[in-house]
């Protein structure tokens, strides 16, 4: 399977509680439900597209609280199929036990584990938010592609998907649209190692 992020970002690089106000207010985050105000139902079409596109998803810990929280109830949602039916892995070393079935933990050495998913057959093992956990992986040299949804707000505070100190990597630019809410979705594949210059170097 191949391992694909998808992020819904700030222009400022924010990534926690983009659904609502109470999605997550660890370390006193009170700024959530920002992403909201961008969406329509050209976005909704195609968030379903990629959605039709996994065969398995992947989370964190945190991530996988708040989707297993929600998601169940949520029946009418086009969404909701995907989401509660496909096998779910979830990354934790605290939890002991997942209600949200089908969903395995994985402890322990995860990126070896997010590994051997991988080599399995299928189409997209999909991560959803979780920034934690696809910073790791991205440092492991795991993620394949990354879609990353971009909305016209700066949050001003808040968990980043690439925080300072975070492992330099090389990005494709696969695909690039806008949306008439004001989004702008990026799709990228991993390029390994970042290279540097120097501008105007031999000119």
């Amino acid at each position: 399977m191949e391992l694909v992020v998808q992020e819904f970002l700030s222009l400022d690089g924010v990534c926690q509680g983009p659904g609502s106000p109470d999605e997550d207010t660890s370390d006193g985050f009170t700024r959530g439900g920002w992403f909201v105000p961008y969406l329509e139902e050209g976005f909704e079409r195609l968030a379903g597209t990629w959605l039709g596109q996994a065969d398995a998803f992947l989370f964190g810990r945190r991530t996988y609280e708040n989707f297993a929280r929600d998601w169940p109830k949520m029946t009418d949602h086009p969404s909701a199929a995907a989401l509660n039916g496909l096998p779910k892995y979830v990354a934790s070393g605290t939890l002991t036990e997942a209600g949200w079935n089908p969903t395995t933990i994985l402890s322990g050495d995860v990126p070896a584990q997010v590994a051997e998913l991988k080599r399995r057959p299928g189409r997209e093992l999909q991560i959803h938010g979780s920034a934690r956990l696809t910073q790791s992986l991205l440092a492991a040299g795991l993620i394949d592609t990354l879609r990353l949804v971009i909305a016209p707000v700066v949050v001003g505070q808040g968990r980043r998907l690439f925080p300072d100190g975070g492992t330099p990597s090389g990005l494709r630019l696969l695909e690039h649209r806008t949306t008439p809410g004001g989004l702008s979705v990026h799709t990228f594949a991993s390029a390994g190692r970042p290279g540097f210059g120097t501008y105007g170097a031999g000119a």
